[in-house]
């Protein structure tokens, strides 16, 4: 009988995983955010477009991430490419919470981030491996808790001063 210990998955080198989002964000520029964008009912999860405001610039900040829909809200996750520490979206979320997010065929919606803990952040994490099984091999690689987003609809009247919706 053999017996096999588990091995955290392999991940590509960060060198690639910066490469492959700066295409990414080309490609969504060139393509004016058709390419490479999905909904979340055709594979589980989906992508979207972030901007939020810079905790030391002020300025707008986009990123494309994945989410979930749990109701009205987006669930994402703050990884970082499986580098250690937090992500610069989520740390400029925490001092700045309101933000916009776009969907594919969607126009801009102004949001509102929240970390969630407990019982929740659990029930959130299982739906995320339901449709990822690998995440929590994923997380194990990291040094901290993989901090889970909620992204709440805010009134349309709360919007980033400058924001446009085709920037990026």
């Amino acid at each position: 009988m053999r017996t096999e210990t588990a091995r955290p998955p392999k991940v590509p080198p960060p060198w690639f995983v910066h490469v492959a989002w700066r295409v990414h964000r080309a490609l969504y520029k060139i393509s004016g955010g058709r390419f490479l964008w999905t909904t979340s009912n055709k594979r589980g999860w989906g992508a979207l477009r972030l901007t939020t405001v810079g905790r030391k610039s002020g300025q707008e900040r986009s990123v494309i991430i994945g989410y979930l829909e749990d109701g009205p809200n987006l669930v994402v996750l703050a990884m970082n490419g499986w580098d250690e520490g937090h992500p610069s979206w989520w740390l400029n979320l925490e001092a700045h919470p309101d933000a916009v997010v776009r969907l594919a065929g969607q126009h801009a919606r102004p949001v509102r981030a929240l970390a969630v803990v407990g019982k929740e952040r659990d029930r959130l994490w299982q739906r995320w491996v339901s449709v990822e099984p690998q995440f929590d091999n994923y997380a194990g690689r990291r040094p901290t808790e993989t901090p889970v987003i909620v992204l709440e609809p805010r009134d349309a009247s709360v919007r980033l001063e400058s924001h446009s919706a085709d920037r990026l």
